[in-house]
């Protein structure tokens, strides 16, 4: 489990708003497809009605950054791997390895599409309580399990809790007013990120200054994991959610969503003919939705950023799954003072929030450097990944962690903008649902292949050699992807300026600056600069 349980949720929500709060993230609508950041705020009111509801809404936001907060507190999450390893659980590396680490990358992706349509149905608190149910399940059975199947289950019940983590990102937006969708995704992605970082450093010093040994460790994070769950019981169920449970419009003047323009029910079928069914299906909210997701598909760098979703993150979280085996192996000590897994997690949790704040203030021509900036984060990566395979430096291998950890969250909510801006945002839900579950059954495959005990069952080092091989591939064929973009732009001959704004653009805007053609002299003059058509 490891790093892996350290990972702070993505707030990559359906919910109108929440990208743009994280750093950079942005909104779309079925009629604009592309909103700009000046756009949304004219959608949604700059600030909530004063006086009552105003301080009904502070009190509505600590409460759920508390609990978010709160949520992530598990200090004893760094050191799960040398608990297992160490006396008090006495298994071995090829065990946690092969047999008890595999299973949690099968059984995420057995309960992803499950938990991610109850989050919905549900409307998210039950699903939140499943989430602080199967937390307590995960330290009891680490704590009183004896054999791998206990801590297979152990996997199996963490796998529940990924899983569940866009209920928490979903529900925050069911209950605030659209007015405060920007202010509550910074809030809350704040206490997560501090809830974890805090969650890292706690350990660590309680571990290296107080000297507690694991277990004891495991029994305070039990604590927190049980106080957390008391607090989920106080949290307002909300009364509608995104598909199943729709409402009324959350305010007045509100624009209306992709299944509102559907007009759901408008054509039924009264009898069970091969012909009325087809036509049922036509007209129905999800076909509607694959059309205009196979529309939107043939958007260059929509295509771009989900095959880097899916191919690496699949490869990511790999790494950050079996990097805590890798320190083992690296340092194998048995001063239990002398582990300061914490502290890398808690450096590389750090450097994440910095470049994912940083990214939003990235201003380049994504349309033509996308390609090639990936292609050197992911080269960067590969060189890391060689590092910590290679080194027997357990502070470089730390450093390499912290390093690669941070690069992937730099580019994190770039794709994120690039993919939502260009969706509604019940597509925008879809089409992240969809590359997440690509991206978890690629990890699957190479799971079973790579370090499952029923395929190679390869050692941890060797694993990463072939990680590194993977993704030094993937920068291979992003380099050939630059070079023809690169190649193809020239000999068009758009000598195109960059926008005036250098902004961060979504694929739509960035298609309608290229697709226009240029005036002859191929320079624009002052104000004739083409805009993207809404």
């Amino acid at each position: 489990m490891g790093a892996a349980a350290l990972e702070p949720p993505e707030v990559v929500t359906a919910w109108p708003g929440s990208w743009i709060a994280t750093s950079s993230r942005a909104v779309g609508g079925l009629g604009s497809m592309a909103l700009s950041g000046l756009e949304v705020e004219k959608q949604v009111p700059a600030d909530p009605r004063p006086g009552h509801k105003l301080q009904s809404w502070w009190s509505l936001a600590f409460c759920l950054c508390f609990y978010g907060f709160m949520s992530q507190m598990r200090p004893g999450e760094s050191f799960i791997t040398p608990y297992l390893l160490g006396p008090d659980k006495n298994f071995t590396q090829k065990q946690v390895t092969n047999e008890i680490t595999p299973v949690l990358s099968y059984s995420y992706l057995a309960v992803l599409v499950p938990v991610f349509l109850l989050t919905d149905y549900l409307r998210y608190k039950p699903v939140l309580l499943l989430q602080g149910l199967s937390y307590v399940s995960v330290w009891l059975l680490l704590l009183f399990g004896s054999s791998v199947l206990h801590m297979q289950f152990m996997e199996f019940f963490f796998s529940i809790t990924m899983a569940a983590r866009i209920a928490y990102s979903s529900y925050i937006f069911s209950l605030v007013p659209p007015a405060c969708y920007q202010r509550m995704a910074g809030y809350s992605r704040a206490s997560v990120l501090l809830g974890v970082f805090t969650s890292s450093v706690l350990g660590q010093l309680l571990v290296t200054v107080g000297r507690i040994p694991f277990s004891t460790l495991n029994y305070i994070s039990l604590a927190f994991l049980a106080f957390s769950l008391v607090l989920t019981l106080f949290l307002k169920r909300p009364k509608r959610s995104l598909f199943f449970n729709r409402g009324a419009p959350a305010c007045a003047g509100a624009s209306p969503s992709e299944l509102d323009r559907m007009n759901l029910g408008q054509v039924q079928p009264t009898g069970g003919k091969p012909g009325q069914l087809l036509a049922s299906w036509r007209d129905s909210a999800l076909a509607h939705m694959l059309r205009e997701l196979g529309h939107t598909a043939r958007l260059p760098q929509l295509r771009l950023w989900s095959l880097w979703w899916v191919f690496n993150s699949a490869g990511y979280y790999l790494i950050v799954y079996y990097v805590h085996i890798l320190w083992n192996v690296v340092n194998p000590t048995t001063d239990t003072t002398r582990v300061y897994n914490g502290g890398a997690d808690a450096a590389s949790t750090l450097l994440g929030a910095i470049t994912s704040f940083a990214a939003g203030f990235v201003r380049i021509r994504w349309a033509l450097w996308a390609k090639l900036i990936i292609a050197v984060v992911t080269v960067l990566q590969a060189g890391l990944i060689f590092l910590m395979y290679k080194t027997s430096n357990i502070w470089l291998c730390y450093s390499a962690f912290v390093l690669f950890r941070g690069s992937h969250q730099l580019l994190v909510p770039i794709a994120t903008f690039q993919i939502a801006s260009s969706l509604s945002q019940e597509l925008r839900a879809l089409v992240f649902g969809v590359n997440t579950f690509l991206a978890t059954v690629l990890k699957t495959i190479i799971t079973l292949v790579v370090s499952d005990k029923r395929g190679l069952g390869l050692p941890v080092h060797s694993q990463f050699l072939i990680y590194f091989v993977y993704f030094l591939v993937l920068f291979v064929a992003y380099v050939l992807a630059a070079l023809l973009s690169g190649l193809r732009h020239f000999r068009q001959g758009r000598h195109q300026p960059l926008p005036p704004a250098q902004e961060l653009m979504s694929p739509v805007q960035e298609q309608a600056v290229q697709d226009r053609p240029a005036p002859e002299d191929g320079v624009w003059a002052v104000g004739e600069q083409p805009e993207a058509k809404a």
